[in-house]
This record gives structure tokens, sequence and C-alpha cells, in this order.
């Protein structure tokens, strides 16, 4: 599959997760967490591709998975382009996956705090994708 395909693939998922996490926000904070989560994990992914994250894209080669290391990784290089708030919106999404999903210890307005941050995430690399 080439690059461009994969990237798209990530960006497509990124924006279906996103509108599915704010389609459960209000209904099941746990399962919103997720989706939000997996919203942010899929644009890193895109962007990771977009940007030429050699590096990290070797080592997802080798194991043939993405980890919590390479999606960290990613997440400084790419914050390094966009700006702060891109590690900011990171954080929520990975404080949403332990703490709203895993631990299901979030509540449905500790969701809505962090879904502004997620969204822009998603929509700013939508742009350069």
């Amino acid at each position: 599959m080439s690059a461009e395909l994969d990237v798209e693939r990530h960006a497509s998922l990124a924006l279906r997760y996103l509108e599915e996490g704010k389609g459960l926000v209000d209904k099941d904070p746990v399962q919103a967490s997720e989706k939000l989560y997996k919203a942010a994990e899929e644009t890193v992914k895109a962007l990771a591709i977009r940007f030429g994250l050699g590096e990290v894209l070797k080592r997802v080669s080798e194991r043939g998975r993405w980890t919590v290391t390479e999606l960290e990784k990613a997440v400084s290089r790419i914050s390094e382009s966009l700006g702060e708030w891109f590690d900011a919106a990171w954080d929520a999404a990975n404080y949403l996956h332990v703490w709203g999903f895993h631990e299901a210890k979030l509540d449905v307005e500790d969701v809505k705090k962090r879904l502004p941050r997620i969204e822009r995430a998603v929509l700013e690399a939508l742009k350069i994708v």
C-alpha cells in the first residue's frame, strides 16, 4: 500500500472515530473516551507518514505495529512542526484512553472538557494531509 493511501486511510479513520466519539459523549463516556483516543491515534499515524518520520516508521515496520513508544516519538516530532497544542491534544486523548476507557473513572463533563483539543488535532491534520 502506498504512503498516500496509508495517510488517507488513517485520516479517514480519525474523522470517523471523532464523529463516533462525539456522538457517544452524552450517552457512554467510556466508549466516547476510547473513540476519541482512537481519533487522536489515527491522526498521529497519518501525520507521521505525511511528515515522513522515517525513524518512527522504520520501527513500526520492523515491529509490524505501532506501540506507545512510536506514538510518543511521533507526537514529539509533529509538535515541533505544529506547536505545543498538538502535544496537549495527544495528552488529553491519552488521558481519556487510560482514565476514561481503561479505568472508567471519567464522567461526561470530564470527556467534554478534553474533546475540543482532540477535535482540533483531527481537523487541523485533515487540512495537512
